[in-house]
């Protein structure tokens, strides 16, 4: 699986790694699992804040197709004798305004060439090879690194021999590797069926939708192969799962997809209030301080003038 034209990101992969451990080896013990965990953990949270941006491009055109949720309906009604005709329209209007159904997709495509590294990596740390630019105790720590019993290079058809020599049980060590395969078929399915309802719920007339099913319901299967997989690469997966599980909840949970009303028309539901607006709304608003009273007008009466009794004009 190792494509000579990544060297450069195998490297660049590779150092990153080098420095992590460097790191948590400053207050860790350099060869536990839990050392090795968190290099793993904190290269994926990293991996993935390096493809945020292509995220918020996702979340941007995903937007774009909600504000063009009504006129989408529009086509729909108006073509809904005639599928190809209405699919072919509304592919116009997404293409016309800038949206694309497809922009879920980038993500993923960005994050291929990272597995690509990350299981080059560990599987030559796993096989003892020096490559990268990785050094012999770099390795030999890698080698030597057990998660919760299972060493870090063991995959679920190591040899038991080979499993003893890295100082672990052989049987412990398979059912550790089990469970973790067992989560990454869960958390990809989850993944994959958050993105697909969606999907759906935003265009449910897509020809793809059939498609979309089944590719839900086959994504636990891949996983199946991660057997294969050394168990630091697993934990990358897992954990990069997980990341992606929570990114789309809080997008999802701000920006919900249009619902149909009773007349069938699609309309906006309004977003989930956050954590912060909720706190907000619970907490109690401060008594505003009493009014001062207003002072009482003063009438200012005019000085009654004394008359003279004979000419009733004033006395001088």
């Amino acid at each position: 699986m190792e494509l000579s034209w990544l060297n450069w990101l195998y490297t660049a992969v590779a150092q990153v790694i080098t420095w992590i451990h460097q790191g948590y080896s400053s207050f860790l013990a350099p060869d536990s699992g839990l050392t090795w965990a968190l290099t793993i953990i904190t290269l994926t949270v990293l991996m993935r804040l390096l493809i945020f941006p292509l995220f918020l491009k996702q979340m941007r055109s995903s937007k774009k197709m909600q504000e063009l949720a009504p006129k989408v309906q529009e086509i729909r009604k108006r073509y809904k004798n005639d599928k190809q005709r209405m699919n072919q329209e509304v592919m116009a209007l997404y293409q016309g305004q800038g949206a694309n159904p497809l922009g879920g997709c980038l993500p993923i495509v960005a994050q291929f060439p990272i597995f690509i590294s990350m299981f080059t990596v560990l599987n030559a740390m796993a096989h003892g090879q020096l490559k990268f630019g990785m050094t012999q105790h770099l390795v030999d720590s890698a080698r030597a690194a057990h998660i919760f019993g299972a060493p870090l290079p063991a995959t679920f058809w190591t040899d038991s021999a080979d499993i003893i020599k890295l100082g672990a049980d052989p049987v412990v060590t398979k059912v550790v590797l089990a469970v973790f395969v067992a989560i990454s078929s869960l958390t990809t399915f989850l993944t994959v069926r958050q993105s697909v309802t969606r999907s759906m719920a935003q265009m449910p007339d897509n020809p793809m939708a059939q498609q979309q099913k089944i590719l839900m319901y086959i994504s636990p299967l891949f996983a199946v192969f991660s057997l294969n997989f050394p168990l630091g690469l697993i934990l990358y997966w897992v954990t990069t799962n997980l990341w992606t599980l929570g990114q789309q909840h809080w997008f999802y949970s701000r920006n919900p997809s249009p619902v149909a009303d009773a007349k069938g028309n699609m309309v906006m539901p309004e977003p989930k209030p956050s954590l912060l607006s909720k706190v907000r709304k619970t907490a109690p608003e401060p008594e505003a301080p009493p009014a001062a009273p207003e002072p009482k007008p003063i009438r200012q009466q005019p000085t009654r003038q004394p008359r003279s009794k004979r000419t009733g004009s004033k006395k001088s």
